[in-house]
């Protein structure tokens, strides 16, 4: 049985993530969404609500799972006896970013990173652009899966709330 981990903040999931998963379980007989704390990133979400968000999003999608990485992701994979990485690619900027990383984790235990070229209806898709049209006022429920759109207004009204207090 093959298993990739699909890594990264999902803060929040969005459809391009959804896709890279989607097309992931044809390549591999199981795919884990591994929700990660990145400590180069401030979330807005809770990895709670992350986690929870992504296993609504992947809930109806066969052959796949949503687990917290609880430190290194090389260890994780080794944990659950992943034998590979898949990650989307939007385009240049991203490649130029992931290849370090892939090679690093090879490196480190020898698995390999896969790269699926995303779809060109969900490449200009970024988690950090949803929040970004969402703390204008902008309209995201087409970038975001259900549920995902009203758990971002909410955080962000909270997080400026906070900030006027």
């Amino acid at each position: 049985m093959t298993i990739a981990v699909c890594p990264g903040s999902f803060d929040p999931i969005t459809l391009g993530h959804l896709d890279v998963v989607r097309r992931g379980v044809r390549l591999f007989d199981e795919v884990v969404v591994g929700v990660a704390r990145n400590a180069s990133k401030s979330a807005l979400l809770s990895v709670e609500d992350r986690v929870g968000l992504a296993r609504s999003a992947v809930a109806e999608i066969p052959g796949v799972r949503v687990e917290v990485v609880p430190g290194l992701l090389v260890d994780f994979c080794q944990e659950i006896g992943a034998t590979a990485l898949l990650k989307g690619l939007r385009g240049g900027a991203d490649y130029d970013a992931e290849l370090p990383m892939a090679l690093m984790n090879r490196h480190l235990t020898g698995i390999e990173t896969v790269f699926v070229p995303a779809d060109r209806g969900v490449a200009h898709i970024a988690s950090s652009l949803v929040k970004d049209v969402a703390r204008h006022g902008g309209r995201v429920e087409d970038l975001v899966p259900p549920g995902v759109a009203e758990v971002v207004r909410a955080r962000l009204r909270a997080h400026a709330e906070g900030a006027r207090g």
